[in-house]
């Protein structure tokens, strides 16, 4: 089991924030902090220090720019560590607000100390779940006015008020403080908040999916692998018992790989019916489950190196793929990206526009065509703005004549910078759309631009594309065959000099042409897997407290999110 020896919070400036020691006599923040910034970024979350005394395992992450660091002398679990750090972050972020920033932490000392005394006893990880600490750690009165007081503790210490010496807290009392009848408080579910009561009972499944796709130069796909998150809000009274359904054509047990579950699924009921989740939720939002899905199959590897025909090659249906087309033009110095878009994400709904799009000034009036929706929806998922980084050698100088040539949206490039942004917004996106003349080819946009590289000089002879003569005398033959031969071998070492110069300066070029391109966007009410809710219901024989006849209402989003995941090399 891991043992977890001390936590350091560190702001953005590397000031200390924090020290907790829960147990022995760890190195001090100010020892471990310039061993840590010794090593080069990016820095890995586990560092081996072998030259303090004991020998120390450093286990580091950053969120919202603060350093946490959790020192082990010990044989540890180093995911455990890791997780242990992730839960921190997320329960601070949970009591004091996101983001989470330094002068939270310092205004809230109190509360801090009474979440980490909470979170581990003696060294050994105890309770990491929000919901059950705030059975027993008073908030924020800033976060108890926006939560309403509802369900949380009245009373504040005034034990644990703040010293004049912030930074160790290891030598504070800490006491359990929470309402003082603890057996009426304690719900009898680790993850859920006791005394649970809402006004309007609400439910609501966000499904996220990041798509990471790699294409060779011939357009073929190598990998295409969707991550997908399972984001649940529940807002009901009591204790309630949910199913959720998932489904997805070939079947969800075929589809999904890797599945990862929140404590409160029960794993049972999931191998005995694959695709159903049943579970007592946390109170809020939370993470129920995640996955990864391979959209090529599992029989793709075997179909590249068997199969001879394009045809019968797995295909993705995504939303945009690029391709790259280097070494143009007479001296090689030009480059051609091209986007491809599919003509199923347009955002067009077969029917009109809902009416409260254009009310909400959404992107129904905005476009100025009837039938677009004001946002992505399964039978209409759009595209929103989309992004194309082509990054560029170390070697490159300067990129001239950059210039979107088919297409519309406007490409960044600064004299000095290591790649080239292209961004195309919704709105020019569904106008490049309606230019489709079906087929279904989709939207093709086209960037094209000259590279220019360090050693670049228009006044270098050959090496420019350019021919300089010699200066040197030659002397003649009075023999006229010897004198017509002369004369007529002149342009043909011309010519011959002019193609070994062409041929040379594309040579050169070559090394400064981009090898590849990558694409960034989001389109609502679509995933790439196929996934889909398809049912959401409340069992009233098993739940608690929800009253008779009440009925919480439900709401299902998708999302689909490439952050420079859709990339082709060439």
């Amino acid at each position: 089991m891991s043992t977890i020896e001390a936590l350091y919070i560190f702001d953005e400036h590397n000031t200390p924030l924090l020290e907790h020691t829960y147990i022995g006599r760890p190195p001090a923040s100010s020892t471990l902090l310039p061993l840590y910034l010794s090593h080069p970024a990016p820095r890995p979350s586990l560092i081996y220090l072998p030259n303090i005394n004991p020998a120390t395992l450093l286990y580091s992450i950053i969120q919202d720019q603060l350093l946490f660091l959790c020192p082990c002398s010990s044989d540890t679990e180093p995911l455990q560590v890791l997780e242990f750090l992730h839960r921190v972050a997320d329960v601070l972020e949970d009591f004091l607000g996101s983001p989470l920033l330094a002068s939270k932490i310092e205004g809230n000392y109190d509360v801090v100390a009474q979440l980490l005394n909470e979170m581990v006893d003696g060294g050994i990880i105890a309770s990491t779940e929000p919901n059950a600490l705030r059975d027993v750690v008073d908030a924020p009165n800033f976060m108890k006015s926006l939560l309403g007081g509802v369900g949380l503790p009245s009373s504040t210490p005034s034990s644990l008020t703040p010293s004049a010496t912030p930074f160790s807290l290891a030598s504070r009392p800490s006491p359990r403080l929470g309402p003082t009848n603890t057996a009426q408080a304690t719900s009898p579910v680790p993850w859920r908040r006791a005394n649970v009561r809402h006004t309007s009972n609400e439910m609501y499944v966000d499904i996220v999916e990041t798509l990471e796709v790699t294409l060779s130069p011939s357009g073929r796909p190598l990998s295409a692998i969707a991550n997908g998150t399972v984001a649940f809000t529940a807002k009901v009274s009591g204790v309630p018992d949910l199913i959720l359904q998932l489904g997805c054509p070939g079947g969800i047990q075929s589809a999904i790989s890797l599945p990862v579950f929140h404590p409160c699924v029960r794993l049972n009921r999931w191998k005995e019916r694959p695709g159903e989740l049943s579970f007592v939720p946390p109170d809020g939002r939370f993470v129920l489950a995640g996955y990864e899905v391979d959209l090529l199959g599992p029989a793709a590897l075997d179909s590249f190196s068997t199969s001879a025909n394009a045809k019968s090659l797995p295909k993705l249906n995504i939303p945009a793929t690029v391709s790259v087309h280097p070494s143009l033009g007479s001296s090689g110095a030009d480059f051609e990206v091209r986007l491809q878009l599919n003509p199923r994400f347009t955002g067009k709904s077969a029917g009109p526009a809902p009416s409260t799009a254009g009310a909400k000034g959404g992107l129904g009036r905005g476009m100025g065509g009837a039938g677009f929706s004001s946002s992505g929806t399964t039978a209409a998922p759009a595209i929103e703005e989309m992004v194309v980084q082509i990054p560029l050698p170390a070697s490159v100088k300067n990129v001239v004549d950059l210039r979107v040539v088919r297409g519309t949206g406007d490409a960044e490039y600064a004299p000095g910078d290591r790649s080239i942004e292209w961004r195309i917004s919704s709105r020019e996106i569904s106008i490049l759309m309606s230019q489709d003349r079906g087929g279904g080819v989709g939207a093709t946009a086209t960037l094209r631009g000259t590279v220019v590289g360090q050693e670049d000089d228009t006044s270098d002879g050959l090496d420019s594309g350019t021919v300089s003569f010699s200066a040197s005398t030659y002397d003649y033959d009075d023999d006229q065959t010897s004198s017509y031969q002369s004369k007529s071998d002149a342009p043909s070492k011309s010519a011959q000099s002019i193609e070994g110069a062409d041929a040379k300066r594309v040579k050169q070029n070559r090394v400064l042409m981009p090898s590849c391109a990558t694409v960034s966007f989001s389109v609502k009410g679509w995933l790439a897997s196929g996934i889909k809710v398809e049912s959401l219901t409340l069992d009233h024989k098993r739940s608690k407290g929800l009253g008779s006849g009440v009925t919480p209402y439900k709401g299902v989003k998708y999302l689909c999110v490439s952050r420079r995941g859709v990339e082709a090399r060439c």
